[in-house]
């Protein structure tokens, strides 16, 4: 299936829902740099810290990154970031998990949610754990979030259902959507994956540099859509 270009003209509120720190950095935050510019509010919630990622001291590791993570917002101009205390390595899809992405859902009130693929085999191989938590527990949470009776203490607090109208998952195998994006947008997401200087160094000199990873990237994808740069996923329309 040819992917194509993302109806997006009445998306105003955003929420993206992701494992760690740097998750959004290799692609999604080129699309909210796009939003951001055109005014759409855009609200980033991460599940953990990070502060498994890297072989120090989780303590120094979590505020570290959180750290980073500020700076990766700013370069796309996300101001609402909101870091959970889950176990970075041992996220699993449970209720606790799902309530407290409905309770975002419900506070921020977003047009459309985005996470990352739930798949075990994706494009670039085998699926972290983490992240496939994170995605399927943001698919669950956006429906529990628009319904009265899974978590009523939700309502209890004041905060009435939500149903957001898409969600839109990113690293899947079969897009069916994609947003065009301009020169800026890829530069600005290539400094938010460079915010993350410490993880990136603790990854390596191996390991790709920002510029070297996302061009290329964003190229390939704007081929499949017919334009200079795209980023592809697939849309969900949930009402």
């Amino acid at each position: 299936m040819k992917p194509e270009p993302f109806p997006d003209h009445d998306i105003r509120r955003v929420l993206a829902v992701v494992a760690h720190p740097d998750d959004m950095e290799y692609g999604w935050s080129a699309v909210v740099h796009h939003w951001t510019a055109a005014g759409v509010e855009v609200a980033y919630l991460l599940l953990t810290h990070g502060e498994a990622g890297m072989q120090i001291d989780p303590a120094e590791v979590g505020p570290l990154r959180a750290a980073e993570q500020r700076a990766a917002c700013d370069a796309v101009g996300v101001e609402r970031l909101t870091l959970l205390n889950h176990a970075d390595g041992r996220l699993m899809p449970t209720l606790d998990l799902r309530r407290d992405i409905a309770r975002e859902i419900r506070t921020f009130r977003p047009d459309a949610v985005l996470t990352m693929t739930w798949d075990v085999v994706a494009p670039w191989g085998l699926n972290q754990a983490d992240h496939r938590a994170a995605g399927l527990s943001t698919l669950d949470g956006c429906r529990d979030a628009d319904n009265t009776w899974v978590f009523p203490d939700l309502a209890e607090t004041g905060l009435a259902k939500w149903g957001p109208a898409w969600l839109l998952v990113g690293g899947t195998s079969d897009p069916n959507y994609g947003i065009a994006l301009e020169p800026a947008d890829v530069d600005a997401a290539v400094r938010s994956l460079a915010a993350h200087e410490a993880y990136l160094a603790a990854l390596g000199p191996d390991y790709p540099a920002p510029d070297d990873f996302l061009r290329p990237a964003f190229k390939g994808q704007g081929e499949a859509l017919g334009t200079e740069d795209a980023y592809l996923f697939t849309g969900h329309r949930l009402r």
